[in-house]
């Protein structure tokens, strides 16, 4: 293999050069957000709900949400222990202390099972994580969530499309928050999109986002707000990713399946496949180095660079970093976060790459 295969790559067709080039010509004055509110309006028709606000970025989207639905100093947040760090820092920035709890062994998100055992009386909120494009377990977490009376903010950042029976990731909860980076399936460079069916947090989550100005005279800021704002010229691009989405979904789908197809009968590995209850939009097959240590994982990414594979080790559990330092007895997630890696996974791989990283990883196992 000549070049390196790169574990991300965005797919930009000719099609998003003539929205941008139209934004970058004639998206000012008047026009200034005509891409902007096409975006929202395609996102709530792609899902099926009533709002879409556009962010700078999925960090953006859910700290404007918590701070709409009201979390604050001294109360608790539910999440996953293994996630990016955004999930847990955006806590912080409430006030708000984060509470890991351990994945599930199929799936790599929440363990339902464990949640209710980590509910205090100071705890406000579940933030499931729909990691790589994996559903959590929505219906099991909304029936815990009522009979808590709790709050629900999806973190679904790489999971736009992602569905249960259906019924799309960003939809179950108060509030769902999407990144657009630029390795995400569908990307416009930098940002982020909160949507929700509540019309009074919709308002408030905007209010905020304005940098807490008064509407009725937008000169005056009356709180302190915040600047999570989307250009007119990324929303541009963002309409013709959407216009797209389901061959940009679709594309996601295969290259694990053709992963799947190669790898799936190495005992030595757990490769990522659609839960029983959900269909993943696979954003990033990953597998799992079963028994590796971080030190082994470490030796074998760079054995799989050295043959011109790009990886990257699946993200560490959350208590481990210095800045949530806990003691946790969360198995699953130490386990995990120290023997995954995320395989190549973007748009523009082939079956024969595909098939070139299957028996690389075959010879190194």
């Amino acid at each position: 293999m000549k070049d390196l295969i790169l574990t991300a790559g965005p797919s930009i067709t000719k099609k998003e050069i003539k929205y941008v080039n139209n934004a970058v010509r004639n998206g000012w004055n008047n026009n200034w957000n005509n891409y902007l509110k096409k975006f929202e309006n395609s996102i709530t028709k792609y899902l099926d709900c009533r709002y879409a606000l556009t962010t700078s970025s999925a960090t953006g989207a859910m700290h404007l949400s918590l701070i709409a639905l009201g979390i604050s100093k001294g109360d608790e947040v539910i999440l996953p222990e293994i996630s990016w760090v955004a999930s847990a820092s955006v806590i912080k920035y409430v006030g708000a202390v984060p509470v890991f709890c351990d994945i599930d062994r199929e799936t790599w998100t929440i363990d339902v099972s464990k949640i209710e055992k980590l509910i205090t009386n100071k705890t406000k909120a579940i933030m499931p994580v729909h990691l790589y494009g994996m559903p959590s377990n929505m219906n099991r977490i909304c029936k815990i969530a009522k009979k808590f009376n709790l709050k629900i903010l999806e973190d679904a950042a790489p999971a736009l499309g992602s569905t249960i029976r259906y019924k799309k990731m960003g939809t179950y909860g108060d509030f769902g928050c999407f990144s657009f980076q630029g390795a995400k399936t569908l990307t416009t460079g930098e940002g982020g999109m909160l949507v929700t069916n509540n019309f009074k947090l919709y308002k408030k989550a905007k209010f905020y986002s304005e940098h807490g100005r008064n509407p009725k005279s937008p000169q005056d800021a009356i709180e302190i707000g915040y600047k999570y704002k989307m250009s007119n010229i990324q929303a541009a691009l963002g309409c013709a990713q959407l216009d797209r989405i389901k061959s940009l979904i679709n594309k996601k789908r295969k290259i694990n399946y053709w992963y799947n197809k190669n790898l799936n009968m190495l005992k030595k590995i757990n490769i990522s496949k659609d839960p029983s209850y959900g269909k993943s939009i696979h954003w990033m097959t990953s597998i799992e180095l079963i028994g590796y240590s971080l030190k082994e994982r470490k030796k074998f990414i760079e054995k799989l660079r050295e043959k011109k594979i790009d990886t990257r080790p699946v993200f560490s559990s959350l208590s481990s970093l210095p800045m949530f330092k806990t003691v946790h007895n969360n198995k699953n997630a130490i386990k995990v976060g120290s023997s995954a890696i995320n395989l190549p996974s973007g748009h523009n791989l082939s079956y024969s790459e595909i098939k070139y990283i299957s028996e690389t990883i075959k010879k190194l196992i």
